[in-house]
This record gives C-alpha cells, sequence and structure tokens, in this order.
C-alpha cells in the first residue's frame, strides 16, 4: 500500500497526548456520561477472569471516572441492553450499536464450522431450542460446563453455546458469577441492529475508522491491534476510514490520527490512577513503549520464578506519564503492594495517591508496603502513604 501524504507533523509529546485524551485519560472525567460514555469512548472494554482489586472491565471506568460504584458498573454495561460481549481486542464487552459491524468476524466463523473438533448430533440445535424456551441461562443450566468430550475440557453443551455465539445466533447478556449468561441474538439485540446486511468491507471502515478515534493516533499495527484485525484488512479501507495520515517525531513508520483529535491541542487535567494491565492504553506493547518509554507486560501467566514485576502488575498513571508498577493484594481490609517499581523519586508521591484512592474504592482502610525496587525509596514511600491516609 502507498501510503498518502502526511496532513500533519506530532512531536512525540503531542503524540501522547492527544493518545491519553482519546482514551479519556486527558481533561475532566465526564461523569455525566458515565460508564456508557466510556464504553462508547473506547469501542471495546476487556475482559478477564483474574480479580486482585476487582477484574479488568471494573478498573478501567475506574481510572477513567474514579470511584464509581462496582455495582453500578455492572449496571451500565448490561442492564437494558446496553452492550454485548464478542471476540474484538479479546474477549470484550462492546456497545450494542456494534453489531452489525462484527458480521464480518460472525461469517468467517461460520465459514469454519468444525472448529477441528465434532459436536454429538442434535446437541447445537437442542442448545438454541433450550435457549429459545428457558433463556437467558448459563452453560450450567444448559446441561453442565464441563467436560464430557475433549475440546478445553468444556462439555458438548458448552461448545455448542459456545459456537452459536460465535456464529451470532446467541448472544452473552451479562455475566452471573463470572459464568457467561446466554440469550438467543433475536430476543436480546434490538432489532434495528439485528443483522450482518454490511459487507466485510463497511464493517472494516468502521472498526479501522473506531480504533483510531479511540487511539487518537495510531500506526497501522497499532491500528490492527485495537480489534485484532489482519494488516492487509487494515490496509484495505484505511484510505476511506475518514482518519488522516501523519507522522510522529520518533516513530519511523507511517501512522494515521482522527482528524478531529487534531482540531485542539490536547490539554487539561491528567489522571492520577492505577491502570488495569488489560487496559485498552496499554494494549500494544510496542506502543506503550513507544509513546511513554515503558515497559509493560502481563506476569499472570509467568512462572513466578521468572517474574519481574509481579503477578498482576498495574502500571501507575500520573502526568501523563507511567511513573511505576504495583503489583497488589488484599489482605482483609489492607491493600497490600506487594512490589513496587518506581521510575525515580518524583513518583513516589503520584504512587502514594494511587494506592491510597484505590484501596478506597475497593473499601480498604489501610495500605501496606512489602518491597520496594529501589530500596532507598521505600521510606519516603511509607511516609507519604500514612500522610495521604491521615
Amino acid at each position: 500500500m502507498t501510503t498518502p501524504r502526511a496532513t500533519a507533523e506530532l512531536t512525540a509529546d503531542e503524540a501522547r497526548r492527544i493518545a491519553l485524551r482519546a482514551q479519556g485519560l486527558l481533561g475532566a472525567p465526564d461523569r455525566r456520561s458515565g460508564v456508557r460514555g466510556v464504553l462508547r469512548r473506547l469501542g471495546a472494554v476487556q475482559l478477564d477472569t483474574i480479580s486482585v482489586l476487582a477484574r479488568s472491565h471494573e478498573l478501567v471506568p475506574y481510572a477513567r471516572l474514579g470511584a464509581v460504584g462496582r455495582t453500578t458498573v455492572e449496571d451500565a454495561y448490561w442492564k437494558d441492553t446496553h452492550a454485548f460481549e464478542y471476540w474484538s481486542h479479546a474477549a470484550c464487552i462492546l456497545p450494542v450499536e456494534e453489531w452489525p459491524h462484527f458480521a464480518f468476524r460472525r461469517r468467517a466463523y461460520r465459514d469454519r464450522p468444525h472448529w477441528n473438533h465434532e459436536l454429538p448430533e442434535g446437541v447445537y440445535e437442542r442448545v438454541v431450542k433450550q435457549l429459545r424456551a428457558e433463556g437467558p441461562l448459563t452453560a450450567t443450566e444448559l446441561g453442565g460446563a464441563k467436560r464430557t468430550g475433549e475440546w478445553w475440557d468444556w462439555s458438548a453443551s458448552k461448545v455448542a453455546v459456545e459456537r452459536a455465539l460465535m456464529y451470532g445466533e446467541v448472544v452473552c447478556v451479562e455475566r452471573r458469577g463470572w459464568k457467561r449468561v446466554y440469550d438467543l441474538a433475536e430476543r436480546a439485540i434490538p432489532a434495528s441492529l439485528l443483522h450482518d446486511e454490511l459487507d466485510d468491507t463497511e464493517c472494516l471502515r468502521r472498526l479501522v475508522r473506531l480504533a483510531g478515534q479511540a487511539l487518537g493516533v495510531g500506526t497501522r499495527a497499532d491500528i490492527a491491534d485495537y480489534h485484532r484485525l489482519k494488516g492487509e484488512q487494515v490496509d484495505a479501507v484505511i484510505a476511506e476510514s475518514g482518519l488522516v495520515p501523519v507522522t510522529v517525531e520518533g516513530w519511523g513508520r507511517p501512522a494515521w490520527a482522527d482528524p478531529a483529535a487534531l482540531q485542539s491541542p490536547p490539554r487539561g487535567r491528567h489522571r492520577t490512577t492505577l491502570l488495569s494491565p488489560f487496559d485498552s492504553l496499554v494494549w500494544e506493547r510496542a506502543r506503550t513503549e513507544r509513546l511513554f518509554g515503558f515497559t509493560h507486560r502481563l506476569e499472570a501467566y509467568v512462572p513466578r520464578h521468572k517474574r519481574v514485576y509481579g503477578y498482576f502488575t498495574m502500571p501507575v498513571l500520573a502526568g501523563g506519564r507511567l511513573v511505576g508498577r504495583v503489583d497488589p493484594a488484599r489482605e482483609g481490609r489492607a491493600l497490600v503492594a506487594r512490589q513496587v517499581t518506581l521510575e525515580g523519586p518524583k513518583a513516589v508521591p503520584a504512587v502514594a495517591q494511587a494506592l491510597v484512592e484505590a484501596a478506597g474504592w475497593v473499601d480498604c482502610t489501610d495500605v501496606r508496603v512489602e518491597r520496594v525496587d529501589a530500596p532507598e525509596l521505600r521510606d519516603a514511600l511509607v511516609k507519604e502513604l500514612a500522610r495521604a491516609l491521615a
């Protein structure tokens, strides 16, 4: 693909601030639009099974809005058919109005129907029939989630309902005790949105545009990663997506920006907060290094003896920079910082503030520090925490 001439030249600092504003982390929090506004702004909020302070889909709006109630978060996602769960960057909560734009992915799933395994005859039809008669239901209620076959330790009923979800015949309408709750798409999705009429090009054009808006500015790889598109899919539609080509100091590769992001300089108050390791600000490791000079890696699935920063390392955002890392835990009413990594002495007040605010959000009354990678900064951090908690 031949990249058109750039319409603007951005400094590295401008690109960083544009990205922060696009992600809702620069400027006053938009509390009027609340959690639903965050979801629409980001276009996708990743789900994950790990819960330390809270689950990732709760941490994402917390980082942008502050101490929003956790029940409020769940209600905002799931009540009134406001969102659905599907495969985007990973398993994500998505705004319900984007249902038509994932038709390309549903078609792709339907085009490879067996997934290298077979279902016993009639199981798929039985699951759909049961949902029609009794839904919404969990996999357990559909006949059990655990294995009777060979695939992913799932029962035939679980395989069938997950296949139906991929195809778009079934939708996850909420999480109950972290279990997916399934219903027929024809019941759960508004009739005006329940169609696969858009061709692949229109779907991809929309998702590329949404990714560009959520990123503010990004390379081809950044944009592709947001909804896990292929590079060639991005290439095919980016010229008609509404994004504009730009150059960014130090990036060394072509970039694209949301034109609205270029209309005014990004200004406003920076958030000081812990970020989920699954936050869309830090989804793509190379982009995080490019924007912030910060290496981010989730180590939950790394053997303990090979971890550098901890099990559930949460980056600390302050002043528009990533200034440290915290590996948190909870013990009773105490938030425990098992390991703290600071980018320097100036990070101490920000990390203390982020820890105290997060503790209050999850109803902890104390913060305890176990290990600081720079031991000479431990006393300063403990004193700052004591002052903030006083």
